[in-house]
């Protein structure tokens, strides 16, 4: 069978305009960019250079001024608010600069919160949720809640809830900006296992060149605007890894 060579996710000549009282602000302008499933794609680009609303779009949490995002053939920009809030629970994973995790449950429940939005079976959830903990390396420490972790560990929760739905798409937005450096490269290490070893598609947001040394491509943005594109090692481009 021949290889599917289409991208796991794209966005072609995305646009954002937001419209304040001192006038309209353009956060992203004429994006364009693919990744397929296995790769890791790196956004970079200085404070207010755009890449939480380049996300926030690729994820659905935002919609485009113009331009369109696609999951495979699904054109997200297509959608009503009710399909696409579908598509963000089954085909998406999200990690939050600042963790996002829900502070009176536990690291287990936290984990959890998807696959009960989504109606999984209880003894499945349990399974899935143990499975999760034991990959990101917290399988000791499901009963605690979030102030009782680390910010590493926080981390590692938060990365696990994206993944527990096995999505085919995960964003993540500056994923190591608040760990030390040593916790950020467990988290690098994991992140890209995990993209290699499930077959995902991950846009990361990062000013962390170790990170950036990691990925298969990486996007440049100044402005809202992508100022230059690096293929370093992807499945598509022409090295032979």
């Amino acid at each position: 069978m021949m290889e599917d060579l289409r991208p796991a996710l794209r966005a072609e000549n995305v646009s954002r305009t937001f419209t304040t009282g001192a006038g309209d602000v353009n956060a992203c302008t004429d994006i364009s960019i693919q990744v397929h499933a296995g790769e890791l794609l790196v956004v970079r680009g200085k404070s207010g250079s755009g890449k939480t609303t380049l996300l926030n779009i690729l994820g659905g949490l935002d919609r485009p001024t113009s331009g369109g995002v696609w999951i495979g053939d699904q054109d997200l920009t297509a959608l009503n608010d009710n399909k696409l809030a579908e598509v963000r629970r089954g085909r998406i994973g999200y990690v939050f600069q600042t963790f996002g995790l829900i502070p009176v449950l536990s690291a287990a429940e936290n984990i959890e919160v998807p696959l009960r939005i989504r109606g999984t079976d209880p003894a499945e959830r349990e399974t899935m949720v143990a499975e999760m903990l034991d990959l990101v390396g917290l399988a000791d420490h499901a009963a605690q809640r979030p102030y009782e972790l680390s910010g590493g560990q926080q981390q590692r929760v938060g990365l696990a809830r994206a993944l527990v739905g096995e999505p085919d798409i995960l964003l993540a937005d500056e994923p190591t900006g608040q760990l030390d450096s040593r916790t950020a490269a467990t988290m690098m290490d994991l992140i890209e296992e995990l993209v290699k070893a499930k077959g995902i598609a991950a846009v990361v947001s990062t000013h962390d060149p170790l990170l950036v040394a990691r990925a298969h491509n990486v996007v440049d943005l100044h402005d809202g605007r992508l100022v230059e594109q690096e293929t370093r090692r992807g499945r598509h481009a022409s090295d032979t890894e």
